[in-house]
């Protein structure tokens, strides 16, 4: 049995289908720990094109999904119900938009690190981020 479903993950993360990645919250401690699961299927829109003669979940996908993982066990705080992750959405980025990706690393220690994002359009911030990383 489940400790959330999909209707009550979708009360505390802001994704929605398509891009909502997890079904159910198997377990659950507020602020420490979660557990989800993706029920995956052949019906997913990504295994059309990745790769049609043999179906894999893309991989950034997979990491998209731990992230609304961790998101459900950090919002699911009273204290940070409604919060988000700590992008700063600037703008919209709208079809026929030429969105420039660019990556800064701010300080590493061994395989950890910090790095300053920001997307833009026609030279105008869109989002700007602060991403931690570890190399596996």
């Amino acid at each position: 049995m489940s400790v959330l479903t999909t209707k009550e993950i979708m009360e505390i993360i802001p994704h929605r289908q398509p891009f909502l990645l997890i079904d159910t919250i198997e377990e659950l401690e507020p602020g420490k720990r979660a557990v989800g699961k993706k029920c995956v299927s052949y019906n997913e829109p990504y295994f059309a094109g990745h790769f049609p003669a043999e179906p894999v979940m893309p991989g950034v996908l997979i990491v998209e999904a731990l992230a609304q993982v961790g998101a459900v066990a950090i919002l699911g705080c009273d204290e940070f119900r409604g919060k988000t992750a700590s992008a700063k959405f600037k703008r919209k980025v709208v079809p026929g938009d030429v969105l420039m990706l660019e990556t800064t690393m701010i300080k590493q220690k061994g395989p950890v690190g910090v790095a300053s994002a920001k997307a833009t359009v026609n030279g105008k911030v869109a989002v700007i981020a602060e991403l931690t990383f570890a190399i596996g």
